[in-house]
């Protein structure tokens, strides 16, 4: 296999979002480097989203569309999933919109490193808002995060419209039992983002620049970010990773052990991973002695070049 050969599908998901859907979609299609599959699937609109991409698309060979009754986002990642033919899966919601070198930014990562599987960017706001949204002001490799996910419930990712993960992650993550998908009809991106973290995806931070997220009042989660409904999101994130954990055999006495050997996984840590892992240090089954010494071994990492913040 070439260092170049890596191919990706796009899934587009849309309900009742004919005014922006289309935007959404061209921006998928003129990509620089050109997705093997843009996959569109409706999911129940009642606004005339189906008719408008059927007279818009019907007749494109790039475009697949998927039509079916409403089942909420993570159905409707489940039947675009189940048409990709590519590597790589990415997602994008009908409400937002990519730059055009999206897709070739984050393929020379998965061209280059095959041992990533999870790449994810940064988000300009538009719309009724504007303003930036980044993990960090750098690329980063991450390494694995299961362990800080399990016991944190730390989110190592990005809305919908900024992840990208190879296709076989994908279908793991939203291999769910049927209580979890009635959980997740909304934000299903959880679902790839604590997925792929506790089943051991290995993760990747990309500012692109190239992704722009809509604000225009009925964004999910972005429309309800009050202390009731985080505490009900914080829940059922907690039961979401559970459902992970127990899948891959996580004990929650002895997670923390591991992190001593996810941490060495993390080429360039910043200060806040840092501060993180030496807190699961300090949780896991040793003496004190021990918890103190890993704790600071951890803290005096290097942070090559980088401000303790």
């Amino acid at each position: 296999m070439s260092a170049a050969s890596t191919t990706f599908a796009v899934v587009v998901t849309c309900y009742n979002y004919r005014a922006f859907v289309i935007e959404a979609v061209d921006s998928a299609l003129a990509q620089t480097r050109a997705p093997l599959q843009v996959i569109v699937v409706d999911d129940g609109s009642t606004d005339g989203s189906p008719e408008l991409l059927r007279e818009r698309y019907g007749d494109d060979r790039r475009v697949e569309l998927v039509c079916g009754p409403n089942g909420g986002q993570l159905i409707a990642f489940r039947r675009g999933l189940e048409r990709v033919r590519a590597d790589v899966v990415c997602f994008l919601d009908a409400d937002d919109r990519w730059g055009p070198e999206y897709l070739a930014r984050i393929g020379a990562v998965y061209d280059a490193r095959r041992d990533v599987d999870f790449v994810f960017s940064d988000l300009h706001l538009f719309g009724n808002e504007t303003g930036h949204v980044a993990y960090a002001k750098r690329a980063q490799d991450l390494g694995y995060t299961a362990v800080s996910t399990y016991v944190y419930g730390y989110w190592y990712g990005a809305p919908t419209s900024a992840l990208s993960l190879r296709t076989p992650w994908a279908a793991r993550c939203l291999d769910l039992p049927a209580e979890a998908m009635a959980s997740w009809r909304l934000s299903a991106d959880n679902c790839l983002v604590f997925g792929a973290s506790v089943l051991g995806a290995r993760k990747y931070y990309l500012p692109t620049g190239q992704v722009g997220y809509r604000i225009h009042g009925n964004n999910g989660w972005w429309s309800s970010r009050g202390a009731v409904s985080t505490y009900f999101n914080r829940m059922r994130s907690r039961a979401l990773i559970n459902v992970y954990g127990q899948r891959v055999g996580f004990d929650p006495v002895f997670a923390p052990d591991l992190a001593r050997f996810e941490f060495k996984t993390k080429p360039e840590p910043d200060w806040a991973e840092l501060k993180r892992y030496a807190g699961l240090m300090w949780r896991a089954p040793a003496p004190v002695w021990k918890r103190l010494e890993r704790a600071a071994r951890v803290l005096s990492t290097p942070l090559r070049g980088r401000r303790r913040r």
